[in-house]
């Protein structure tokens, strides 16, 4: 898969969960997507949370990996 089709499916699947997280008082940025591993930029209320764990590592990155299998890891800043 080419790097902007990789880019352009990682900006859908953000756009499924943006308005959840907005609902919440935060938002994600896609950083960098390259050899498998997608960099994340969080904002708002989500930085600091207690369950932003939870909604970003299990929610967010599960969905990620599951939507697009060449994603290997995510990391979020």
């Amino acid at each position: 898969m080419s790097a902007a089709i990789q880019e352009k499916k990682i900006k859908a699947v953000l756009q499924k969960v943006r308005p959840y997280i907005r609902m919440h008082g935060g938002d994600v940025l896609l950083l960098e997507a390259k050899n498998g591993i997608v960099k994340l930029k969080i904002y708002g209320a989500c930085v600091g949370c207690p369950l932003a764990s939870l909604t970003y590592d299990k929610m967010l990155g599960g969905l990620l990996k599951e939507e697009i299998p060449e994603i290997k890891k995510v990391i979020f800043a």
